[in-house]
Formats: structure tokens, sequence, C-alpha cells
């Protein structure tokens, strides 16, 4: 496989009101802090973290709909990070996006026929071609082009994202980047929208960088997963082995929280201690090191850098990661 996307220390702050006193720096929220990954054609990479981790602000900075402050994003082997106008127009039919509220996501007043075709049109695709892409579209969701006249408020949360999906599909991507596109389903829904999108990824030869904080979606559906916390990246790796046997301190305790399916098997449940730091004031040296059960005073001091922990390539940025005992049996 060849690289699709390449993520070089990536930053995304946003600045804060007010002043530091005595101080000449303006305070900001750095929601994403030098992220760093690669992704293959026709790879699914999971992004993994706690709510506010900066998962969603990493999709939404790749795909550009929010500038990143510093970094690199390569693209087909194009750095696209400072393409503006038409360049980026351009961009938008290769990089798709999938939204997590399937509510919020689909314009009230228009029906399902100018929602998905609307990105054809801007792109001056013919009506006969539009029209014979949207009812092939409408198929593979598992909708019916009887459905096209129809307005949002008349479909289900499964079926509105079905059109999402079908809409992020209208320009033929190459990369779509799906936020939490089930989080907001009910449970037997998730799966039926899980199946669809690992079957459309194999018809239409997508490549998907999917955002979760569920780690049995993401386990079900990624061939990699990378775990952020505070902004960075704190491990990555193929999910089995991941999942398996995890390095980082943060990623275990994640995976401890995971349902066991067996009753009988015993599985030590890893609560971490305190709040997630603030962002826009997170700890000196190591960020997970307020949090962690193994934390030394060389975490207090020095950050930690992403470093290779395993045969296989996976990664962990830890000063512990090859001393630190699993707590948990292999999951």
């Amino acid at each position: 496989m060849s690289t699709l996307l390449e993520v070089k220390d990536l930053k995304k702050h946003f600045p804060l009101k007010g002043q530091a006193l005595f101080s000449k720096d303006k305070p900001v929220l750095k929601a994403v802090d030098g992220i760093s990954f690669s992704v293959e054609t026709g790879e699914t990479l999971g992004l993994v973290g706690e709510s506010g981790c900066g998962k969603s602000t990493a999709g939404r900075s790749i795909l550009k709909l929010l500038e990143p402050t510093e970094g690199e994003v390569i693209f087909k082997g194009e750095n696209i990070t400072k393409h503006r106008g038409e360049k980026l127009r351009k961009l938008r039919k290769d990089m798709q996006f999938i939204f997590q509220d399937p509510y919020a996501s689909l314009n009230p007043r228009k029906t399902i026929e100018q929602i998905i075709t609307e990105p054809m049109k801007i792109f001056n695709i013919p009506k006969a071609e539009r029209n014979k892409k949207l009812t092939r579209l409408l198929d593979v969701v598992g909708l019916s082009s009887y459905h096209k006249h129809r307005y949002p408020h008349e479909f289900s949360g499964g079926q509105r994202q079905r059109i999402g999906i079908a809409r992020s599909l209208a320009l033929d991507p190459d990369l779509v980047i799906c936020d939490e596109p089930v989080s907001a389903l009910d449970v037997s829904i998730q799966a039926q929208v899980i199946n669809l999108m690992e079957d459309l990824q194999e018809e239409f030869n997508l490549t998907y960088i999917f955002i979760a904080h569920d780690l049995s979606v993401v386990h079900h559906i990624s061939d990699r997963v990378a775990v952020m916390y505070l902004g960075e990246l704190v491990e990555i790796g193929e999910a089995n082995e991941l999942y398996q046997n995890p390095k980082h301190p943060y990623t275990q305790a994640l995976l401890s929280a995971v349902p066991e399916a067996n009753p009988h098997r015993d599985k030590q449940r890893i609560i971490l201690k305190g709040d997630l730091p603030s962002p826009a004031n997170p700890p000196q040296g190591c960020k997970f090191h307020t949090r962690c059960p193994f934390a030394e005073e060389i975490c207090r001091t020095q950050e930690p850098k992403l470093k290779k922990v395993s045969a296989t390539g996976q990664m962990a940025s830890c000063h512990f990661a090859e001393e630190v005992v699993n707590a948990n049996e292999p999951l």
C-alpha cells in the first residue's frame, strides 16, 4: 500500500480572551499540539481518546475545516496546508467528512435529492450523471429513489446518517474523515452503520480516519489505532496488538473500561486519579503524569517522545513504556 496522507507536527491552538498578567505571551488553548502520523491507501486509522482530547479538532484541521496553527498535511504527495481558494475547493473532491450529529448536519429546508447532489452541482457534474449517481448512492446506503423527495425530519437518526454518508461519497473521495459517526445512534443501529461503512470502503476503495470514543467500535473497524491525550498522540499501532498489549498507561486505563464479554474472565479496572487537566494550562513534562499510577520524577520534568516499542512498529510516548507491567490480562 502507498501512503495517502501524512500529518507532520500538526498543531491547532485557539486564542483565549485576556492576557496573562506580566506576560507578553497571549494565552492559548492547545487543542492539538504537535501530532504526526500517516495513513495508507485503503486503511482505516482509528483515533480515540476522552472527550476534549482534541481528536475531532485534529480531523477538522486535517481537512482544513479549521485552519491549522502549525504543521504540515501532505495528501497524495502534496503539502495542502497553504492551499486557498480554487486549490482548496478542488481538494474537497478527494477529502470528505462525515459529521457526528445526523440531526444537525443536514439542511432541514432541502430534500434528500438536493442534499446529496449539491456537491455535484458545485463541480458542474451534468444533471443526467447527477441523477444516475444519486440513485446509486441511495441504493448502496440502504435507501431507495423513493426517498429522494423527502426532507430530513421524515427520517430516523440511522437513516439520516446514511444520507450523510451518501453525501460524503457524492464526489468519489479517496479519504473520508468520520467524526464519531455512530455515537448519536442507538446501539442496534450502530452495528448496521459500521457494517455499511465497511462494505462501502471495499466497494469505493475508501480510506478512513475513524474518530470515536467507543473503543469496541474502533477495534472492530480499524486496521491501526492512535490514542490521543490532551492534544498529543500517546500511542499508535496495529489494532489487535494495541488492544492486546497496550504500552502506555493511559491506553491501558482506557481499555480496562471496555466491558468484558466473558463473565468468567477477571479483568482489573484501572481508575485514573484526578480530572483531565485543562489544555489551556497543561502539566509540564509528560502531560499524563498528574493521573499516571507509574509516574516518576522524570515524568514531571521531561516530556517523552513517541518512540518505537515493538517489532511491529507500535509506538508510545512514555519514559517507561518497555518497563511498565500491564495491569490487565490481554484484552
